[in-house]
């Protein structure tokens, strides 16, 4: 996983300076994302490495699935990773463009798990705590994992808050054992 991250840095730095420069974060941002959707589509991805298709008829796909959300740059960015066969990476080049875009708009993504569905007072009580903590404007993404019995996990990047009870009931085993 390492490697692909060290090889998508550079393209991920590259877009992300012409969308900072264009003042289209936004609409590329959108646009990554979608094409990244595209190239890990079992049908798609089984195109990327094949000898019969060639990089520009992948760069046509991929642009024609993204559609109207890829603009020139966009265009010229999907026909440079084909050409040079890394089409593969826009996984890692969407999410290395996520991260900067979030440091330079001083937000952070905060993905909840909980045990049940959060209410909205739940949501913004949780939003409201992290940004004091974080000092940055969050964004909330929020999953269900009954298995948690209770609680949440928080993770925001390297941080990683465990308030379940799955979570304190494997602590307090460990505890116990050691």
């Amino acid at each position: 996983m390492a490697e692909r991250i060290t090889t998508a840095r550079p393209y991920a730095k590259a877009i992300f300076a012409l969308a900072r420069e264009g003042n289209t974060l936004g609409q590329t941002s959108a646009s990554l994302l979608r094409a990244a959707e595209v190239v890990i589509d079992p049908r798609v991805h089984s195109l990327l490495g094949s000898p019969h298709v060639t990089p520009a008829q992948l760069a046509e796909l991929v642009a024609g699935v993204v559609g109207d959300k890829l603009d020139e740059h966009g265009r010229n960015f999907i026909a440079l990773l084909a050409q040079n066969r890394r089409l593969g990476f826009l996984p890692e080049i969407a999410a290395l463009f996520e991260q900067m875009k979030a440091e330079v708009e001083n937000a952070v993504d905060v993905e909840v798990t909980s045990a049940s569905k959060l209410t909205s007072d739940q949501e913004s009580r949780y939003a409201a705590a992290l940004q004091k903590k974080l000092g940055r404007t969050v964004r909330l993404h929020t999953k269900v994992d009954g298995t948690l019995l209770g609680g949440a996990v928080l993770k925001a990047g390297d941080l990683v808050i465990d308030g379940s009870i799955k979570g304190r009931l494997e602590r307090l085993a460990t505890d116990l054992t050691a």
